[in-house]
């Protein structure tokens, strides 16, 4: 292949991985793999002079998908990179500069006009991007209304945190519905349609520049000032000079090597605090030159010998690990690093003995890049390492990708959602066992049933030496397991994962019949239809339960590791809301949440209900012009619809 033909490949595989970065498809090259291409189509421009029409050294970027799409008022230009402190002192020159974060994850341009958000458009293209305003509910970070009446506009980062984005893959019964980083998942989230799936997924903005505003502000650091007086989360920044970068580019990187960063990270950013002076750069390509210089960092790699390649099953997928000898890597000593799926082993060419290229991308997950000497063959396990029960292996009919499957449906590690729940604070409150924990502990068969959780102390000699653990870390979980055992019989319904019995159902139930009652009518078999705010359907689902011998063999085992705390039945005779059934619906401003609103609502003695029926007696809505499923049953019914201001008048609060 000679050097045209290279730069053609470069630039189709490039533009095609672009795509897919920009539009939450599957990841097709990581950032590792896309930097070191695009640097290679770099230098055979340089060398030969000549740019191909396409080349995504001249492009914004990949197109956004079909529909909704508009223009942006300020084209959205990408910065220049380089992977040299000395460049960046050379660009900031004898001007005061600002240090900030590179956030990975989706840009995003919100236009204000009259004191509210008017749009929001995804970065696209650069000049084109989609309209995504439905989603202003569903995404963190910035405020629907602001003080300043006038035209604005920003720009900032849509992100996911390290940790949400474990906990949302960890539920993903479909391996080849996993996202491979937080940006794949921010990317993929943004093109959903369902603000309330969006706002499960915990997507926050950072606003990084203050694009247009009427009004002066010429200082870069008073603009992000500004907002952050309004409501906005900021990208954190710092005032630098050419001087002391390379110190404070030492520092910030210091920080995501020892791991202090939830937010995903791709490298640093600079910009001029003159925002006059940044505005007079010319555009070269698809780079605005003064509007801000980004460094990447240098990839650190490290060659180790395979050690052995550890199975551990999640929902239901079982998913390779490869386990290696010990590497000092970016500062800190790597021993591990997933392999996503077979796919990913036969793609590397994995052998029983090999030897592995190991870097940490982005300076934090550490991921196998390259494979040598490698000599025999992978073993795929035949059996479940939770449950021993039968593997398969599924190959995608989209994408071909090979996942290896337990093929037992009651095994433990498909029911992690529920464990969840357990030890989720409006559960069990157990501190300290998150998913990735749990799925550890069920991978060594250490938890089976809720009630092993409790028994978890009888392992510590094993769990203590553990990666990621230690004789601390067992003591801090002793502690939350036994201040665990006392329960509040509410937490305990919730936590017990009955379908359609969440929080406000199990305080109706122990309000109106106590625990003991709960029990007794389940062991009868009778319905809970005469409590009120428990119809047929959730007494059906209580007594249906029930009645599945694994649940009541759950509930006996956990009952013999928990006290249940004595809770007397509440008196509802009295209080301001007292015989009263208010439906709450969408956002409030007064109460902290809806949950909080429903909590003095109850203390008042009055019901809550989650659908409007003829016992409900008031309809709370701040937006009573909505043409919403509940409104609507309101007005059929002819009961009123009041906002929250109208309540406190005649309810207080």
């Amino acid at each position: 292949m000679d050097q045209k033909e290279r730069m053609e490949t470069l630039v189709q595989t490039l533009n095609r991985a672009s795509d897919a970065y920009y539009n939450g498809q599957d990841e097709i090259l990581s950032n590792y793999e896309w930097d070191a291409m695009f640097d290679e189509l770099l230098a055979l421009e340089r060398e030969l002079g000549t740019v191909l029409p396409d080349s995504p050294t001249q492009n914004t970027g990949a197109q956004g998908r079909e529909g909704g799409r508009e223009a942006h008022e300020f084209p959205a230009l990408s910065l220049a990179k380089t992977k040299q402190i000395g460049d960046l002192q050379e660009w900031a020159g004898e001007y005061p500069v600002w240090l900030s974060w590179k956030l990975d994850g989706m840009t995003l341009v919100l236009t204000y006009d009259g004191g509210k958000l008017a749009k929001i458009l995804t970065r696209g293209n650069g000049t084109v991007g989609n309209n995504i305003t439905h989603l202003k509910n569903a995404i963190k970070g910035f405020p629907l209304t602001i003080p300043y009446q006038g035209h604005m506009v920003v720009r900032g980062e849509a992100a996911i945190s390290y940790t949400d984005f474990a906990l949302i893959n960890d539920t993903i019964e479909d391996d080849d519905e996993k996202y491979a980083n937080p940006r794949n998942l921010a990317a993929g989230t943004l093109n959903l349609d369902d603000p309330q799936e969006v706002k499960e997924r915990r997507v926050c903005f950072h606003a990084f520049t203050l694009v247009y505003l009427e009004e002066e502000i010429r200082s870069w650091g008073a603009r992000m000032d500004y907002l952050k007086q309004m409501g906005f989360t900021v990208v954190e920044h710092e005032q630098a000079a050419r001087d002391t970068l390379p110190a404070l580019v030492e520092a910030w990187t210091r920080r995501v090597e020892n791991g202090k960063m939830d937010i995903p990270v791709d490298g640093l950013v600079i910009c001029y605090d003159d925002t006059e002076y940044a505005a007079t750069g010319s555009v070269t390509g698809h780079h605005a030159t003064r509007a801000g210089y980004a460094f990447k960092w240098k990839d650190a790699s490290a060659f180790t010998k395979l050690r052995y390649i550890e199975w551990s099953c999640a929902v239901s997928t079982i998913s390779p690990v490869a386990v290696f000898e010990p590497v000092q890597l970016e500062g800190t000593t790597v021993s591990r690093a997933s392999l996503c799926n077979i796919s990913e082993i036969e793609r590397l060419g994995l052998g029983e003995e090999c030897t592995l290229e190991i870097i940490k991308a982005n300076k934090i997950i550490p991921k196998c890049i390259a494979v040598k000497d490698a000599r025999g063959e992978v073993h795929i396990p035949e059996e479940c390492p939770v449950c021993h029960a039968g593997t398969q292996i599924h190959v995608s009919s989209a994408s071909g990708t090979k996942t290896l499957h337990c093929t037992n449906p009651d095994c433990t590690a498909k029911h992690v959602k529920k464990f969840t729940r357990f030890v989720s604070k409006a559960g069990m409150d157990i501190d300290g066992l998150s998913i990735q924990t749990m799925l550890k502990f069920m991978n060594e068969g250490f938890i089976r049933r809720f009630a092993d959780i409790f028994r978890l102390p009888e392992h510590f000699n094993e769990i203590s030496r553990m990666e990621g653990f230690g004789e601390k870390s067992c003591e801090n979980m002793a502690k939350a397991i036994e201040k665990s055992r006392k329960v509040h019989p509410v937490h305990l319904i919730y936590a017990l994962c009955i379908p359609m019995i969440g929080t406000d159902a199990a305080k109706k139930i122990v309000r109106q019949i106590g625990f003991g009652g709960f029990c007794e009518r389940m062991k009868e078999g009778k319905s809970f239809e005469d409590v009120d705010g428990i119809g047929a359907e959730k007494s059906n689902s209580v007594i249906g339960w029930y009645k599945n011998p694994a649940n009541r063999e759950e509930l006996e085992y956990l009952l013999r590791e928990i006290t249940v705390e004595q809770v007397e039945k509440e008196e509802t005779s009295g209080g301001r809301c007292a015989g009263i059934t208010f439906v709450i619906t969408g956002d409030v401003h007064h109460f902290k949440n809806r949950d909080a609103f429903k909590a003095y609502v109850e203390s008042e003695g009055g019901k809550t209900a989650g659908s409007v029926s003829g016992k409900t007696g008031y309809l709370v809505n701040n937006d009573a012009a909505s043409s919403s499923a509940k409104n609507r049953k309101a007005k059929e019914l002819n009961i009123p619809i009041i906002s929250e201001d109208e309540f406190l008048e005649m309810f207080g609060g």
